[in-house]
């Protein structure tokens, strides 16, 4: 027995120190790959690089945490384009506001230091410069309301009631309140409206002002081609408006754009018609409130066209 044992002893002795030595080993090797994706991952980050952990090992549990730092890796690397790209538009949602605002409140100023230092103004010119002031007034307060509007659309704190609304009603009411506009204009109307009653679940009001934005945005910008049209249609899912007119039309490297804060085609301003660049925006942002989608297709004094879609109802 004693034997035996003498015999085992020196086994068991060098199977556990190789034991040991194999865990060392292995503790070593995961401290040196531990290490690298530290200094590896402080590299990353600091410089802002776009280099990922790329580490051969045999451990399961270390692949899946390097795929998954990986992944976390990508969403920050989109999480700072997307910062980027906000801070850019932010600088020039500013620039374009303060220019906007700069423009009616200079000649509001300038107007009422003319009233105050000339004694020999006559009432009738004094009543001009006074009607002049108040439309400037209201260009700031309605660029003002705009803008908050598309900042409570944009933060969640504006709600937007949905019940069942007839599409068809909600077209004729909106181009019925440009028809005198566009006729005085000499603009040609065409209007198709299916006679089939279209509902959906959307409001009354973010669907005028939807309308109506597309609208003043058709007569403002694509007047040139002298006709404007309003259709609306569905198929088995969807009810469809589409509002187009034959203008000069936006360019396919800006129509990816128009929906953008404060983005305004400055080639195709006019100071009859300049906006604030926030009307596309906001029905952007109602239509998709409502569950709906737009779209632009444009070709340049052929046709440009936009899109709103919203979910049938069958009842």
């Amino acid at each position: 027995m004693i034997t035996v044992v003498s015999t085992l002893l020196p086994i068991v002795i060098v199977c556990l120190l190789l034991i040991i030595i194999w865990q060392y080993r292995n503790a070593r090797e995961s401290s040196r790959q531990l290490g690298y994706i530290h200094e590896k991952l402080n590299s990353i980050m600091t410089q802002g690089t776009r280099e990922r952990l790329l580490l051969f090992s045999s451990n399961q549990e270390l692949q899946l945490l390097l795929t998954d730092l990986n992944n976390l890796l990508d969403t920050n690397h989109k999480g700072a384009i997307e910062r980027v790209k906000l801070e850019k538009s932010m600088r020039n949602m500013l620039s374009n506001i303060s220019h906007d605002l700069k423009t009616p409140l200079t000649v509001v100023l300038g107007y009422i230091e003319t009233i105050m230092h000339d004694e020999t103004m006559s009432a009738s010119e004094r009543e001009r410069i006074l009607h002049t002031i108040h439309q400037k007034a209201d260009q700031v307060i309605i660029l003002m309301n705009t803008f908050f509007d598309l900042a409570k659309l944009e933060s969640g704190d504006r709600d937007i009631p949905l019940s069942r609304v007839e599409l068809g009603e909600v077209c004729r009411r909106n181009i019925l309140s440009f028809y005198d506009l566009l006729t005085a204009k000499g603009s040609e109307v065409e209007i198709d409206i299916s006679d089939t009653a279209l509902y959906i679940m959307g409001n009354d009001e973010a669907l005028d002002r939807v309308l109506s934005n597309l609208l003043s945005n058709a007569i403002s910008y694509g007047d040139a081609g002298g006709v404007l049209g309003l259709k609306l249609y569905s198929d088995e899912q969807n009810a469809y408006i589409e509002v187009w007119d034959r203008g000069k039309g936006i360019s396919e490297s800006h129509q990816d754009k128009v929906f953008e804060r404060l983005y305004t085609l400055e080639d195709s301003r006019n100071r009859e018609y300049q906006g604030s660049g926030l009307g596309l925006t906001i029905t952007k942002r109602l239509t998709e409130q409502m569950n709906g989608t737009i779209k632009l297709t444009s070709q340049p004094y052929v046709q440009t066209v936009f899109t709103v879609s919203f979910r049938r109802l069958r009842f």
